[in-house]
Formats: C-alpha cells, sequence, structure tokens
C-alpha cells in the first residue's frame, strides 16, 4: 500500500508544479487552490509512505516521478523542447526510479 500511496503521491507532485505554474505567481485563484490543494495531498501522501519505506528511497522516487511528470507535461502540452538529449535524460531518472524499487 504504501508504494502505491508513494506514487500516487509522485503523480500529485506534477499536478502541483503545474499548478504552480500557470498560478502566475500565485495570483490567479483556481490554479493557486489546484496547487494547494495536490501540494497538501501529496506531501501527506509521501508522510504516509515514509512510515514503511525508508526516506532516501522514497523521496527520490516521489521527487523522480514527479520530475519526470512535470517534464513530460511540459514536452507533450506546454511546448518546451522534446529533445532526444532531453527524451534520454528522462529515461535515465526512470531508469533510477526503478531501480531504487527493485532494490529497496
Amino acid at each position: 500500500m504504501a508504494w502505491l500511496v508513494l506514487v500516487i503521491s509522485g503523480f500529485l507532485e506534477t499536478a502541483w508544479a503545474i499548478a504552480l505554474d500557470r498560478s502566475a505567481g500565485l495570483s490567479r485563484l483556481l490554479p493557486s487552490v489546484v496547487f494547494v490543494v495536490t501540494l497538501v495531498l501529496s506531501m501527506a501522501g509521501l508522510a504516509y509512505a515514509l512510515r514503511d519505506i525508508p526516506v532516501g528511497t522514497g523521496y527520490a522516487v516521489w521527487v523522480g516521478i514527479g520530475a519526470v511528470g512535470t517534464a513530460l507535461v511540459g514536452m507533450l502540452v506546454l511546448g518546451e523542447s522534446a529533445s532526444l538529449p532531453r527524451i534520454l535524460c528522462l529515461l535515465l531518472v526512470i531508469a533510477g526510479v526503478v531501480g531504487l524499487k527493485i532494490f529497496h
């Protein structure tokens, strides 16, 4: 259960990062509310998962999922560069996250 909550919390990290960007410095109400709600849920999920998962592993997986998710949304939705080197770097992050799970 802890791993499932951790993965969901990683996706919520992506949501709050995108909402923070869309909030224009917390000056737009709806994206700011989405940011706060998803941030709190993401942190609460991370806290729950860390009861059973070591902090180094849990935090790295949470950040990795959030970073890869945010970069993918940036590339696929927000028009950021999707160059081969960027994609290869994201694959390395994914490999690291999978490795942390396998060797937990």
